[in-house]
């Protein structure tokens, strides 16, 4: 069976995304004998920043300085990854854009098991590793098995592993760029498009109150600007809420949004798909309101807190208020 476990950690800006300590953490609950080996690509000096960074946590770190690995393509790393990786090797990526786009193709040329946007593991009997998954918006928790005999590509999905602890480690960083000379591919980077500007920053505030589709009607988001003013906070939102025009793109936290690093976050009547939990960074102290006990949201909360919004929320501001 396989033992060796490798991780690939994305990054922008010199600085490790903060999904690096969550598969980490995944990598030692799947094998906790293992070495987990972090994969970091990239070019130019910041590549060594993320390298080192890294090394704090991870015991080993695979270091691949190309220009070409300049922006993650994963037509460039696919066939890097089948070069470099051992056979049987056991593949962590996020459940991201990159992810999705890298994962599959992956395991078909590594010839190894794909299990996508993993939420869990159920323990491995032999050779076959049983995953947790969850279908239908989080309605249905589904135990997946997969035979990794000859290896798997795994997709984690974001805030569904405890982050890691970092400790005084001082891991080993190999310089592996060798091995990424030559590569090329049919498609290139463009550019990048920034989110559009909104009338706030929520990428700087320390406070997110934050909206979802179950607040019902528009007239409801009162409600909801009422307890941020009492918790001196801003007001954020899911997609379905500016799909809706209710609030603005430039509040919306997501993949196809903003990402956010708050110290706390009160999460509204939002399911938390994978699309949303994605922009949520940084480890915050998530508090979750849901009238649906088994929405995904609440195995990313530290509390949470099965009600209606229409009862709770006029309730919680005024006590609130009262403390104040």
């Amino acid at each position: 069976m396989a033992t060796q476990v490798f991780a690939l950690i994305p990054h922008s800006a010199g600085k490790a995304d903060d999904s690096a300590l969550e598969l980490l953490s995944a990598a030692q609950q799947l094998f906790p004998e293992a070495t987990p080996i972090a994969l970091v690509l990239g070019s130019g000096a910041s590549l060594g920043t993320v390298a080192r960074e890294v090394a704090a946590a991870f015991p080993e770190v695979w270091s691949f300085d190309q220009e070409s690995l300049a922006y993650p393509n994963a037509e460039l790393i696919r066939p890097l990854l089948m070069k470099v990786l051992p056979a049987g090797a056991v593949v962590l990526l996020p459940h991201s854009t990159l992810g999705i786009d890298l994962g599959p193709g992956l395991s078909v040329k590594l010839g190894a098991a794909y299990l996508p946007d993993v939420v869990g593991f159920d323990g491995i009997e032999g050779t076959h590793l049983k995953v947790i998954r969850q279908e239908f918006a989080g309605q249905v928790s589904a135990h997946i098995q997969g035979d990794i005999s000859q290896g798997a590509v795994i997709t984690v999905r974001s805030g569904a592993f405890q982050p890691a602890e970092v400790g005084s480690g001082a891991g080993v960083v190999i310089d592996k760029s060798g091995e990424a000379v030559g590569l090329s591919a049919r498609r290139r980077f463009v550019e990048v498009v920034q989110a559009e500007a909104g009338d706030v920053d929520i990428t700087r505030e320390e406070v997110l109150v934050a909206v979802g589709r179950g607040i019902g009607e528009q007239d409801n988001l009162s409600l909801v600007d009422e307890l941020a003013e009492a918790m001196g906070a801003t007001v954020c939102c899911s997609r379905p809420i500016v799909d809706a025009k209710w609030l603005d793109k430039g509040r919306q936290v997501g993949t196809s949004g903003q990402t956010v690093k708050p110290k706390v976050y009160l999460a509204l009547g939002i399911s938390g798909a994978f699309q949303h939990l994605g922009g949520l960074k940084g480890s915050p102290f998530v508090v979750a309101v849901n009238k649906n006990p088994k929405a995904p949201i609440f195995q990313a909360a530290q509390v949470g807190i099965v009600a209606d919004l229409m009862e709770l929320l006029p309730e919680l501001t005024q006590q609130i208020q009262k403390h104040r």
